[in-house]
């Protein structure tokens, strides 16, 4: 559990920075004099992701304790929903960073030039529904992993309390993404996994996966609902 709680750690962690990196004025300047990226954009493509998508990967090899199941297909599926979404994550951090520094830096006010107009589309339309994919698929995976690899060991109080604790940082995160800005599919994919991992948690009882994100996806999508009633 001691490596599960600091995985964790720092995937909520990294939610708090992407926000931070998001909303702060400190990270507007340009990485290098000829102006390719602003560092908010260089966090958010390479710096922020890399850490999150490695911690996934160090949990997922964590919960892959020897079983039969170990070399069952069901193991392999997921192990492919899991690549398939990392792809698709690193795709679309690729494609939103560098568009949308170049629809704020020079499509703010022109959205029916051909050049704009195709750089506002991959910023806001397709790099949205790449990477919520690709979202679905490695949380989805990492969910269905542990239904597959259940902890062997129950869980004591402590362990509940630092699972519960960590999912505050990561609920926080959402809130700053969900509650603060105009929402799209970013509502319907938290409810979706909100959903799936309270289903889970029902069906297998107490797994730390399964406590972790029903925690986090239900506070950050209930704080979301009156912060978009102030924001309104």
């Amino acid at each position: 559990m001691k490596r599960i709680h600091s995985l964790l750690a720092v995937q909520s962690g990294v939610a708090i920075l992407v926000s931070i990196n998001r909303l702060g004025t400190w990270t507007l300047g340009y990485v290098l004099p000829n102006e390719f990226l602003r560092w908010v954009d260089f966090n958010n493509m390479l710096i922020l992701p890399l850490i999150s998508l490695v911690a996934s990967y160090l949990l997922k090899k964590t919960l892959e304790y020897d079983s039969p199941a170990r070399e069952g297909r069901l193991h392999m599926r997921w192990n492919l929903v899991f690549i398939v979404g990392l792809y698709l994550l690193g795709a679309s951090y690729g494609d939103h960073e560098v568009t949308n520094y170049l629809h704020h830096r020079f499509c703010l006010e022109d959205s029916t030039s051909d050049l704009c107009r195709i750089i506002i589309f991959n910023d806001d339309e397709f790099s949205h529904w790449v990477f919520f994919t690709g979202f679905v698929m490695v949380n989805t995976a990492l969910l269905f992993l542990q239904n597959v690899f259940p902890h062997r060991e129950q869980l004591i109080g402590t362990d509940v309390g630092l699972l519960i604790f960590n999912a505050l940082f990561l609920a926080a995160g959402m809130l700053a993404n969900l509650g603060f800005e105009e929402i799209g599919l970013d509502l319907y994919i938290v409810a979706f996994l909100a959903s799936l991992s309270t289903y889970l948690l029902w069906r297998r009882g107490k797994q730390p996966l399964f406590i972790y994100y029903t925690t986090a996806y239900w506070l950050g999508l209930l704080a979301s609902i009156p912060a978009q009633g102030i924001r309104s």
